[in-house]
């Protein structure tokens, strides 16, 4: 079998990419800017470099998992030769959100604006990944009876087992950190702030009036955590909303947009072009269109 061959499942009704799975041996495939109309997960078996993603840099290394919604903007830089595994599937396919009570990856996985959007594959979790990659293939490569059924059950046990991993990384980070760095109280109050009020306060100085902090004091604290300033978290956080309730709902534009906070349509839709490459009516458009009722 091709160790870089390219298994990829079309949508019979539309022909576009509905699953994708395929090995890389090098760093071409990302080295450029990526926003793609489908989900990405890259399990990376061997490399180092710099991620950049939405307004962030990271470091990546050896067995690191990479998870990007669609539309969110991603490129790898490195020196060395990259391996691995990518994993791609349009909402259409599986929807993270109708799912969500089964898989729990939506804002652990995908569309985490708090944390980086990557995990540590430790040895347990390789072999579950590998031996449901191989079963992938087998259902690619030989289109049986329920090929998609038995093809989303796979996804799943994938996006559950990534999710978990990355929990259990996250309160490992918290526990060391109360144990030596404690991590500032105003971080989870930042969080609470824009969970509640993304949806009316847009600025940076709002959220500093909130929390009795002033803003050159917060915007320090946030980038030293979260390798972000407190306008693009909430940018973030308003992007991931109106993607959600562009994919989820029939509401116009319009309406979104003012839910959003934004009484002028047409500079919500410039913002979300800013921050996603696209319109909101061309992004409903190419990823999908699931209504809240399905």
């Amino acid at each position: 079998m091709d160790t870089t061959a390219a298994y990829t499942l079309t949508d019979p009704a539309t022909g576009n990419l509905a699953l994708k799975l395929f090995s890389f041996e090098n760093n071409n495939h990302f080295d450029h800017l990526q926003r793609n109309n489908y989900y990405s997960v890259i399990w990376l078996h061997k490399g180092s470099g710099k991620l950049k993603s939405d307004f962030s840099s990271y470091d990546f290394e050896d067995n690191n998992l990479l998870a990007f919604a669609p539309y969110q903007p991603f490129m790898l830089c490195t020196t060395q030769q990259l391996t691995g595994v990518a994993l791609q599937f349009h909402p259409d396919f599986f929807c993270i959100h109708m799912h969500h009570k089964e898989v729990s990856c939506n804002g652990v996985l995908f569309n985490n604006i708090y944390q980086a959007p990557y995990v540590k594959v430790d040895s347990s979790a390789a072999s579950t990944f590998n031996m449901i990659i191989e079963q992938m293939k087998m259902e690619m490569k030989h289109k049986d009876l329920a090929q998609y059924d038995a093809l989303i059950s796979y996804l799943k046990i994938f996006l559950v087992t990534a999710s978990r991993l990355k929990i259990q990384q996250q309160e490992e980070l918290t526990v060391l950190s109360d144990n030596q760095y404690k991590e500032p109280v105003i971080l989870q109050q930042l969080k609470d702030a824009i969970e509640g009020n993304f949806k009316v306060k847009h600025s940076a100085g709002d959220y500093a009036d909130l929390l009795n902090i002033s803003t050159k004091a917060l915007g320090r604290i946030t980038r030293t955590h979260f390798n972000k300033t407190i306008t693009h978290l909430i940018a973030e956080r308003i992007i991931v909303e109106a993607k959600r309730e562009l994919y989820l709902t029939n509401k116009a534009v319009k309406e979104i947009a003012y839910e959003l906070g934004y009484e002028d349509e047409f500079y919500f839709s410039r913002f979300f072009k800013a921050n996603t490459d696209v319109s909101p009516q061309v992004f409903r458009n190419t990823v999908g269109f699931g209504r809240a009722d399905s």
